[in-house]
């Protein structure tokens, strides 16, 4: 088992995915990632947000615990979200987590996450979110084993 981001956008631009490979080459199962790239829509707006919602609906398992990341979602701290992923891989439960596009994801998403989830309130470009995200999942990882990565 392993942790599954599906995200739309074109693959991991050299500065983010040296970031990546950084954190992610520390990161141990169930934390370490597997990295699913949709591509953008030809389309705009509301036909955009719609097919690419649905491409990822069809990537995700009926089973999968699914986070979403969207600036209107809900704010954790690190050790909040440490503890949300450890209740999830000590259930022996799949996580999914999903980066939509620029326009957003549908309402059907929506309904599918179990977790809206911010990084903050600003809105950050989707190469740079790739970056936060693992290192933020390589934080989790640490303050789950109790480790000293993290300084409260």
């Amino acid at each position: 088992m392993s942790t599954t981001v599906v995200a739309v956008g074109k693959k991991h631009e050299s500065w983010v995915a040296d970031g990546i490979a950084r954190y992610s080459k520390r990161l141990r199962k169930p934390y370490d990632l597997t990295w699913r790239l949709l591509p953008h829509s030809a389309k705009d707006h509301d036909a955009a947000r719609a097919e690419e919602s649905a491409k990822i609906l069809q990537t995700l398992k009926p089973h999968q615990h699914v986070i979403l990341l969207d600036e209107r979602g809900t704010n954790l701290s690190s050790p909040a979200l440490a503890a949300h992923l450890q209740r999830q891989y000590d259930s022996g439960t799949e996580v999914a987590i999903i980066i939509g596009g620029a326009y957003g994801v549908s309402q059907d998403l929506h309904h599918r996450a179990n977790l809206t989830w911010s990084l903050s309130s600003l809105v950050f470009p989707h190469q740079l979110v790739r970056l936060i995200l693992t290192e933020q999942l390589y934080r989790a990882q640490e303050i789950s084993a109790g480790r000293s990565y993290h300084h409260v």
